[in-house]
């Protein structure tokens, strides 16, 4: 993805300078209990506020003058297809296909050899994993063909044969989290679909290596990149995210134990040592893509909640759904990265705008 380009090739801070001149008000936690009403509502007033019906893909802020980045179309596609499994609505269907035609038509027909169109191999991760979703809804046979194709593509040209793990540029720089565990995810969801047990396999050898080579047995850190043998530990929600989805997918279709408590570990580092004392969630993504990064997460906690039985991670996540909620703009209905002010009324942009919609479809309403 584009904001961390020179992050992993110059091992800098990814935080962008500040462009936005939005100051965050005090601290106000409403209390608020957000419903599947709600839910949808968020979903609408989303697309409402950020979806192109022209091009069939999101802004990137609420000027609405550019389409946003590449990675995050993919992102937000799960979160329509999230949406779609929470409410089974027609109009939330066709929004899927929608959007898959959207990125047919700027992505050069999911050419995963142009190299202007994809610049980094993660990019195309995360579209080949929302195909293979789309497939697994839909049945649509081409978006499958597209998955496939776009797997096979990142993996001969970014799994290093020799020592393992998946490198993040086409120069191979680095091995970054960001490939590596996505890797895993996508070749599960392709298994799960084909029965081809080389996905299988090869989803097993890429998460050993990240676990030896990206992550802290000890702590269940997960760092963002490993550079010649050096692990970059920097915290990101989202790198803890796709670590957990793919110990809990590996976990579910082997029913070995220490998938499932790497996946817990990694869940305890991020709401012990990543969040405030209250447990809300790091305010990522000062005017940059890494505002989506919570969707991310949101999306993969709730699989180690729901899928592995974990349910003591889940006031956690309404809590920080309801703050995010209660602190919406209440004009426009949508949400802001940082769950604990109040959403700002100027210029917003999608990335964080999205992690609080993607978490209230996933995450089940209180009773």
């Amino acid at each position: 993805m584009k904001t961390f380009i020179f992050t992993t090739l110059l091992l800098l801070s990814t935080s962008c300078s500040k462009s936005s001149s939005v100051v965050d008000p005090p601290v106000v936690l409403p209390v608020v209990s957000f419903t599947a009403k709600d839910a949808t509502a968020a979903f609408n007033s989303f697309n409402t506020t950020f979806y192109s019906t022209t091009d069939k893909l999101y802004y990137s802020n609420t000027e609405r003058k550019d389409i946003g980045a590449i990675w995050t179309q993919a992102v937000y596609w799960d979160l329509a297809m999230d949406t779609y499994k929470r409410t089974k609505d027609p109009a939330h269907l066709a929004m899927i296909n929608d959007i898959y035609q959207g990125g047919y038509n700027r992505y050069d027909h999911y050419n995963w050899n142009n190299k202007t169109t994809w610049f980094i191999y993660d990019d195309m991760m995360w579209w080949i994993i929302s195909l293979a979703r789309a497939n697994q809804i839909t049945g649509n046979a081409d978006y499958l063909a597209n998955s496939i194709a776009g797997f096979q593509h990142v993996w001969d040209n970014a799994y290093d044969s020799t020592n393992g793990g998946m490198w993040w540029d086409f120069n191979h720089t680095g091995k970054n989290s960001c490939i590596n565990f996505p890797t895993v995810i996508a070749a599960m969801t392709l298994y799960k679909i084909t029965g081809d047990k080389t996905y299988l396999d090869k989803a097993k050898s890429v998460y050993s290596w990240g676990v030896v080579n990206l992550y802290d047995n000890t702590t269940g850190r997960v760092a963002d990149n490993n550079i010649n043998g050096n692990k970059g530990w920097s915290d990101y929600t989202y790198n803890l995210g796709t670590f957990i989805g793919a110990a809990v997918m590996l976990y579910k279709e082997t029913g070995e134990q220490s998938y499932l408590d790497n996946a817990k570990l990694a869940a305890d580092y991020t709401q012990k040592s990543m969040c405030d004392k209250d447990g809300i969630m790091p305010a990522e993504g000062d005017w940059n893509e890494q505002g989506v990064l919570k969707a991310i997460f949101g999306h993969y906690i709730m699989t180690l909640i729901t899928d592995a039985n974990q349910q003591q991670y889940l006031p956690w996540i309404r809590k920080n759904i309801n703050t995010a909620w209660g602190n919406r703009d209440a004009t426009r209905g949508i949400t802001y990265r940082n769950y604990k002010v109040a959403c700002p009324t100027g210029i917003v942009q999608s990335y964080e705008a999205s992690s609080a919609v993607e978490m209230m479809q996933v995450c089940p309403a209180e009773k």
